[in-house]
């Protein structure tokens, strides 16, 4: 008898993270989607490393730890005896860098338990992740060789470490492990599909699922008094582009920043030599008041220069009905639309950031409906409810275990 999807089985998930040393939005939708599935009545088993653990090896681990990131032993049996004593009905992977080797899709395959893997960054096909070198977009590696990222040292600017990683890369394409080992692989974007595909991976293997919000924020009311920028202060965020384009812009137009990075300091000593009283620096600020100050404003600008898989920002800005006036950097443009949920310049252009900006504080009914089209984009596409059936349909795809047993006719 044919076997239907039962989409309110309760299933036991397998949840595989890396976590960073600097938090960022890829720990946070891994909680996020924990949290979500957990709501709604599965049973969530989370396997767990950190790579605060490197900090904590002795000299004879640390030998051993680019070894370890192309293949851990211990890993594998650690994770085979996890599925044992466990036996989840799937397998979600979101990262295995660096200290989860890749040694899990084995025990994965001897567990007969499918996985999923979401594709947070571009790790797969660029040994940085980011798609962005010295400024620019860069594409060198992807359907080529990873080691060709050594010889820039595109891994934390070193060839060393660079090297580790395209090794991991490398060997477990030979291996066939990201062609075999994997059911179906989750993309944020259309963009991030392509460059996967191109790549390599098989393209009937990815789906696209974006990210969510999980708590719904409910929508600003107003047309709000200030510009919002809410990131790191890093090169492919183009906040430098944004600095610029604020020394320009009429003084009545204030910018206010949240978050921290490496170029928040200079940014900082800029605008005061500059004179910009418009522009405050609030720094890091808690997920409560970072609504508040989303709620407040006329619009987010995101003036990123690099490939952005999918930023949370836009997602939060949406959900609280508030437009964004964001660069074309791939698969922004396709997140954003233009004279619907925002406005959209060219990346890395202070003059048209600057015409765009300078329209949208003029012109605050129009960025209100604007807004007010964004909530609705939320609602369509971006909650917790429509993400949870995306995903579940994605699983039940994979996983046998998430369809009906048969019943009697």
């Amino acid at each position: 008898m044919p076997l239907t999807i039962q989409r309110n089985r309760p299933m036991k998930i397998a949840l595989v993270h890396n976590t960073y040393q600097q938090p960022g939005g890829e720990d946070v939708v891994v909680e996020q989607e924990r949290d979500n599935l957990v709501r709604a009545g599965h049973e969530v088993i989370v396997y767990q490393r950190s790579n605060f653990e490197i900090d904590m090896l002795n000299s004879l681990e640390r030998l051993a730890l680019p070894k370890n990131s192309v293949w851990s032993g211990k890993t594998r049996r650690d994770f085979a005896a996890l599925l044992e004593r466990e036996r989840p009905d799937i397998v979600h992977v979101h990262n295995t860098f660096a200290t989860i080797s890749p040694s899990i899709y084995f025990a994965c395959k001897e567990g007969n338990v499918p996985v999923v893997q979401t594709l947070h960054n571009y790790r797969l096909v660029c040994p940085a992740a980011t798609l962005f070198r010295n400024g620019k977009l860069c594409h060198e590696c992807v359907g080529h060789s990873p080691f060709r990222g050594v010889l820039h040292g595109c891994y934390h600017k070193s060839r060393g470490q660079t090297a580790v990683v395209s090794a991991m890369l490398e060997t477990h394409k030979l291996l066939g492990t990201w062609q075999n080992l994997i059911h179906t692989y989750i993309a944020l974007t259309v963009f991030a599909r392509e460059k996967f595909v191109e790549g390599g991976l098989p393209a009937s293997k990815i789906v696209i699922k974006p990210n969510f919000l999980d708590v719904d924020p409910g929508p600003k009311q107003g047309v709000g008094d200030y510009a919002l920028f809410l990131g790191r202060f890093s090169p492919e965020k183009g906040v430098s582009t944004l600095s610029e384009s604020w020394e320009i812009l009429p003084r009545n137009i204030p910018l206010v920043c949240v978050g921290d990075g490496p170029l928040r300091a200079e940014l900082e000593q800029r605008a005061c030599a500059a004179g910009l009283t418009n522009i405050s620096f609030l720094g890091q600020k808690s997920q409560e008041e970072v609504m508040v100050l989303l709620k407040g404003a006329r619009f987010l600008v995101l003036p990123s220069e690099w490939p952005e898989q999918f930023p949370l920002v836009v997602v939060e800005a949406f959900g609280c009905g508030l437009p964004v006036v964001c660069s074309n950097a791939p698969s922004l443009d396709s997140i954003v639309l233009d004279g619907v949920t925002g406005l959209i310049f060219r990346a890395a252009d202070r003059e048209d950031l600057c015409e765009k900006v300078q329209f949208a504080w003029e012109h605050p009914d129009l960025m209100f409906q604007y807004g007010q089209n964004a909530r609705q984009e939320y609602e369509a596409k971006y909650c917790a409810s429509k993400n949870l059936t995306m995903l579940m349909d994605i699983y039940a795809a994979a996983s046998p275990a998430a369809q009906c047993l048969e019943t009697a006719a």
